[in-house]
């Protein structure tokens, strides 16, 4: 029977895997313990252990995470660290990888903050759906800090210099001590209640953790939650971060940095304007060119349309018609004096003396007929013109105009208003009269039935 092949492992492969199954397996904890056996190498990183009395582990506090301390720890120390689990690998050994590192009086404090901000993040406090947006011209800014601190000067400053233009309404509070969560919890309250300001500014300089204990208040995070209007978060440095934080509509890393985020610049602000003004200009420009060519083009049109004009084209067919009429009975007054001049010739063989009784009886018979023919035709072809003239003049709109009519046109005088449902209230119209025209505003509607 073959014997089953046996997996062998090499050291390096064994520490590979327990660092990958270590290093899923482990959130980040809070240890709680003393340091010893603490050394800071020249690459700047931090070793040592931390114990209790019955165990002890090894820790590594990284350079980059070292910077952010404000205290750097020492041997006896009771601490509490917020690291996780990982596996040096060369030797073999577990460590913690320190993230943060706290006195461990602080701790108990710390639980209980981690447990208040739980609680407020379920509760959805911290959810960016209901926080409000900055204003972006704001012309009441309300600052909530002390009025003796250097936060507040160096706001003021800034405001002064970015956007002058906006009033700045101080509400004084105690940012530290065990008074100063109720001082500004009633000053937070005041500036809500008031509702003179467009943005407020919870703001307070720099500190120790346990001096920023105020901003942590479970009932001011519930007041600047509750509050309608916006509210930016200003507390310690960059790295301190505070229950007011997380609650409020935004958050700054600094006071200063608070009063530029709350502000347009003013410089870019007049340069922006300077250049919106030139565009309005230029589309000022080409949109009055545009409305011009327009507006030519339509008084074109009018002119051609408009009934004096047809009138005279009317005219000037009758005057046509009439020289054609008085050359038509030119030429018949020639063809009947050719034909005369025919009979006169026949009649010269025949019995003259009778004869020429006949023909000048004819005669005066043919030019009665003909003179009569012709005056009636030009009284009918005058009477025809001038009905016709008549008739237009009738269905002329100045005709109307001067009976005491008008026509209303919408004020860019492009549509004529037919119906009272094609106007609203406040609607501007231009009326056209017989001589010149009116500008009037629509008071009210009255309907077919009114």
């Amino acid at each position: 029977m073959q014997t089953p092949q046996r997996e062998i492992y090499s050291v390096s492969r064994l520490n590979t895997e327990l660092y990958q199954v270590l290093k899923g397996s482990f959130p980040l904890l809070w240890v709680e313990g003393e340091i010893s056996n603490l050394t800071t190498p020249r690459s700047g990183h931090i070793y040592f252990s931390l114990k209790d009395p019955r165990a002890q582990i090894r820790c590594a506090l990284f350079r980059q995470r070292r910077l952010l301390l404000r205290q750097l720890p020492e041997n006896g120390d009771q601490v509490l660290v917020r690291a996780r689990i990982a596996l040096y690998e060369p030797r073999g050994d577990c460590q913690l990888i320190v993230e943060q590192v706290q006195p461990a009086g602080a701790g108990r404090y710390q639980q209980a903050l981690e447990q208040l901000k739980r609680k407020l993040h379920a509760e959805g406090l911290f959810d960016p759906a209901r926080k409000l947006p900055l204003p972006p011209f704001p012309r009441r800014i309300g600052l909530i800090t002390s009025p003796s601190g250097a936060a507040l000067h160096d706001m003021l400053q800034i405001l002064r210099r970015r956007f002058p233009c906006a009033a700045v309404l101080i509400y004084p509070a105690m940012v530290q001590g065990t008074e100063a969560p109720a001082d500004l919890n009633r000053a937070l309250q005041t500036a809500l209640d008031r509702a003179e300001c467009d943005v407020l500014i919870l703001a307070r300089g720099g500190g120790a953790q346990e001096d920023l204990i105020a901003f942590n208040d479970e009932q001011l995070a519930r007041r600047i939650a509750a509050g309608q209007i916006p509210l930016i978060s200003a507390v310690g440095h960059e790295i301190d971060i505070t229950l007011a934080d997380f609650v409020a509509d935004q958050r700054a890393p600094t006071p200063s940095a608070a009063a530029e985020l709350v502000t347009p610049e003013r410089h870019r602000l007049l340069a922006q304007l300077a250049t919106t003004r030139q565009q309005l200009r230029q589309l000022a420009l080409q949109t009055i060119q545009q409305h011009q060519t327009v507006l030519t083009q339509q008084q074109h049109r009018l002119q051609q349309r408009h009934p004096a004009s047809r009138l005279l084209q009317q005219q000037q067919r009758l005057d046509e018609l009439h020289q054609r009429l008085l050359g038509t009975c030119q030429q018949q007054q020639q063809h009947i004096s050719i034909r005369l001049a025919h009979a006169r010739q026949r009649l010269q063989a025949q019995d003259l003396q009778r004869a020429l009784h006949q023909t000048a009886t004819r005669i005066n018979d043919w030019q009665h007929r003909l003179h009569t023919a012709c005056t009636h035709i030009l009284q009918h072809t005058t009477a025809r013109w001038r009905q016709s003239a008549v008739q237009l003049h009738a269905l002329s709109p100045i005709a109307t105009l001067q009976r005491g009519y008008s026509i209303a046109r919408t004020a860019d005088g492009e549509q004529i208003i037919r119906q009272s449902d094609q106007v609203r209230p406040g609607d501007h119209l231009t009326l056209q009269l017989a001589q010149g025209s009116l500008s009037v505003q629509v008071q009210h509607r009255l309907s077919s039935t009114d």
